[in-house]
Formats: structure tokens, sequence, C-alpha cells
């Protein structure tokens, strides 16, 4: 799930005019690698929650920033995974 989370990511960060061609897993978000500003971060964010229904908090585009980007995809995934136990374990309790 990771690696399909990862290449959606890079895929999007590419449509946003990034340079992802020397991008790895070790690669950070913000400063010190691709200099993704809070504005790219939000856009980023965005695609994220709209692909796989997730949801991201304001006040967290500041962690996220310094996160890489095999941090991001792993954050996104247990947030997936998450979601994805909270649906079943509401379906399967009484009404």
């Amino acid at each position: 799930m990771q690696d399909r989370i990862r290449e959606f990511v890079l895929a999007a960060l590419a449509e946003m005019q990034y340079d992802v061609s020397e991008v790895t897993g070790d690669t950070d978000l913000g400063p010190a690698g691709l200099d993704l500003e809070s504005l790219a971060l939000a856009d980023l964010s965005v695609q994220v929650e709209d692909e796989y229904g997730v949801k991201f908090d304001l006040d967290e585009m500041e962690t996220t920033a310094l996160m890489t980007l095999d941090q991001f995809t792993g954050d996104v995934a247990a947030r997936i995974a998450a979601a994805g136990n909270a649906a079943t374990a509401t379906a399967g309790s009484p009404a």
C-alpha cells in the first residue's frame, strides 16, 4: 500500500512542477529536500485526502514539512488502515 501511495505522491508532485527525478524515500518534503512551501503541502494533502479518504488538520502542515517521503507515505498508510479498522468496528457493532 505504501508503494502505491508513494507513486501517487510522486505523480502529484510532478504535476505540481516539482522535479522528482532524484527523490528517494529519504528525501525531506520541506526545506532540506523538495522544499515544499505551505501552499504546496496543502495542495498535496488535499490530493491525498481526495484519493485515499484520509483527513489532515491544518496544524499538521508544519510537521508534514519535516517528514521524509517515506515518513509521509507511511503516515498516510497508517491513517488508511486506522480508518478501515474504525469502519470495520462501526459496521460490526449492533445498531
